[in-house]
């Protein structure tokens, strides 16, 4: 080895301390991703903002930072699943994972969602340096036309539309996020969180309360039948290798969220397009982001995710081989604590009043918009519910609601 130049050491002091590190991102992760409405931006932004005063190394605050960006994108589907069920007869237009829960497969979209971040980060992790390769080469003239690429993506999501009902719908969600975006995303108003910021109202607003408010006169989470996965194994591992490339799209590309992605990846495999291959994708991609968005930070120096800036503002050294060590071991974490809170959060929330429950998430979302961005955030969220009340409306999907980042983006915002 030392022939190499490389040498083998070991501290066990040390590997200790980076572990207690670890866990505890691992813990904050946990808490953060089963908390409703809290998006892992702003986890970030909080974590960025304490980040000074925890004793240590920089370098393993950034490492317990990025253990619960990623802990945070295993567990951030369980209330989604969970939360937000409407009625049997709106599953046609509800989202994939709500229509599994309606039918009864909860526990199965758990295991799937699983199953897609968990075999995500086993895939980017090989793919990151010979992807991280290509788009060094590409970025360059994907920045100069990004407009024109992420106008391209935008055309191609209303154009997969089913009807021209909910093409109109779609374009509809897009310029209404779009405009919603380019007014308020820089507005930076008093708010009693320092690490405060518009995207806790706009996305609480775009993407949790329309839902809520549609499952108002559902009943609930149904009883859920048992666990075992629907979908061949060899279909499993396609979607969530989809996933997994898709997340270097959104590890690089800015403004085109894991949603987005999913949608386009699942273009390209037969026979998934299902709500099963759905869940399986969008997960790989919300955790398989975090790997490709590491190295871009290392490979361009430009953050993707609120995670990296975090890391930035804290100045946590780009230590691949730690900070890969803690990713790996935090999606071992976030695979076991999915499996084990997934079918107790089900049963709880079930468990539960629907109408009170969707109400006090939306009360919930309100004091969390209150607290990042003060009275102005209130009223964005206000007003970007209403807007995400658009798409479903005429039957598109709700990931053209994305526009309130690729609008301003596609405008030099």
């Amino acid at each position: 080895m030392e022939a190499l130049g490389v040498r083998l050491a070991v501290d066990p002091a040390g590997t200790a301390v980076a572990l207690a590190f670890v866990l505890g991102g691992i813990a904050l992760g946990t808490c953060s991703g089963l908390t409703p409405g809290l998006h892992v931006n702003n986890l970030a932004l909080l974590l960025a903002s304490v980040a000074p005063a925890v004793p240590g190394p920089p370098r393993l605050v950034g490492a317990a930072m990025l253990a619960a960006g990623v802990v945070h994108s295993f567990l951030d589907a369980v209330p989604a699943l969970a939360l937000g069920v409407p009625d049997a007869a709106m599953a046609a237009t509800a989202l994939p994972g709500h229509r599994l829960v309606i039918a009864g497969r909860g526990r199965e979209a758990v295991r799937l969602s699983a199953l897609g971040s968990g075999l995500a980060v086993a895939f980017a992790v090989p793919l990151a340096v010979p992807v991280t390769r290509a788009m060094t080469a590409a970025y360059p003239t994907v920045r100069a036309h990004l407009p024109l690429v992420l106008g391209g993506v935008v055309a191609l999501l209303v154009l997969t539309e089913g009807s021209k009902s909910a093409m109109v719908g779609a374009l509809a969600g897009f310029l209404g996020s779009a405009a919603l975006g380019h007014a308020t995303l820089d507005l930076e108003p008093a708010a009693p969180l320092a690490a405060g910021g518009m995207l806790t109202p706009l996305f609480a607003g775009l993407f949790g309360a329309p839902v809520l408010l549609e499952a108002l006169s559902g009943a609930g989470v149904p009883e859920q039948d048992d666990a075992e996965i629907a979908i061949s194994r060899k279909m499993v591992a396609l979607t969530a290798f989809a996933g997994s490339v898709a997340g270097a799209i959104v590890g690089y590309l800015p403004g085109v969220s894991a949603a987005v992605a999913a949608v386009l990846a699942l273009g390209l495999v037969p026979g998934s397009t299902d709500a099963r291959g759905f869940v399986v994708t969008t997960s790989g991609v919300n955790t398989a982001n975090t790997v490709f968005a590491l190295f871009a930070l290392a490979a361009l120096g430009t953050p993707r995710t609120g995670v990296m800036v975090a890391l930035q503002e804290a100045d946590a050294p780009v230590n691949p081989p730690l900070l890969l060590a803690s990713t790996a071991l935090a999606g071992i974490a976030g695979f076991v604590l999915v499996l084990g809170v997934g079918d107790r959060y089900l049963r709880l929330v079930g468990a539960v009043d629907n109408v009170r429950l969707s109400v006090g998430v939306l009360a919930l979302l309100t004091l969390v918009s209150w607290l990042f961005a003060g009275w102005v955030g209130v009223a964005v969220f206000a007003v970007a519910t209403l807007v995400g009340l658009v798409p479903a409306k005429y039957g598109a999907r709700r990931v053209h609601l994305m526009g309130v980042l690729l609008g301003p983006l596609m405008l030099g915002g």
